[in-house]
């Protein structure tokens, strides 16, 4: 998929979701970020260390890097309403009729991808959703492994995960030649 056509899909993706929500479990609901009366969309994040009662701060921050790069679908970071759910957990059914934003965690750390594939792996054996939002701590060099979980995700396990495309760089006068 080009990044234009997968920038327009997460466009698409987020706007998706700025009808009403239905209720949340309150224990989930427990663990946003933000206060309800402020979240106009809900993200469900899996795969961060910590299952349920992981650090969603890495997730806001991908977010606002997002935004600062000038992805308009993110809007303020702060209507997000971020919620973490383990795989294994048994509201995942629920949850997955009625929550449309799903994203999954791909840690910085070594094992980062294989561990995201795990739980990529599990979702799809649990009947997850088949598209998810891959967020991220900043790779110095991500398009090739971010790429092959991508593929690995679509081919293995039929599931659809959009990559936020890298800013645009300027090209330099001695680029344009070439």
């Amino acid at each position: 998929m080009s990044q234009i056509d997968q920038a327009a899909g997460l466009r698409r993706w987020a706007q998706a979701g700025l009808g009403s929500q239905p209720e949340q479990h309150q224990e989930l609901e427990t663990k946003a970020t933000v206060a309800p009366a402020v979240a106009s969309r809900v993200l469900m994040i899996v795969g961060l260390a910590g299952g349920e009662n992981a650090s969603l701060q890495p997730v806001h921050d991908a977010l606002q890097r997002w935004r600062e790069q000038g992805q308009r679908w993110v809007g303020e970071p702060e209507q997000w309403r971020l919620v973490p759910i383990a795989v294994d957990s048994p509201h995942l059914a629920t949850l997955l009729g009625q929550q449309g934003h799903w994203a999954l965690w791909v840690g910085g750390e070594g094992d980062g991808f294989r561990r995201a594939y795990r739980t990529l792996k599990r979702l799809a054996q649990r009947g997850g959703p088949k598209r998810l939002l891959l967020v991220h701590p900043p790779f110095a060099s991500r398009a090739g492994l971010l790429s092959n979980l991508q593929q690995a995700a679509a081919e293995f396990l039929g599931l659809e995960l959009w990559i936020v495309p890298l800013p645009r760089r300027p090209r330099l006068p001695s680029e344009a030649s070439r």
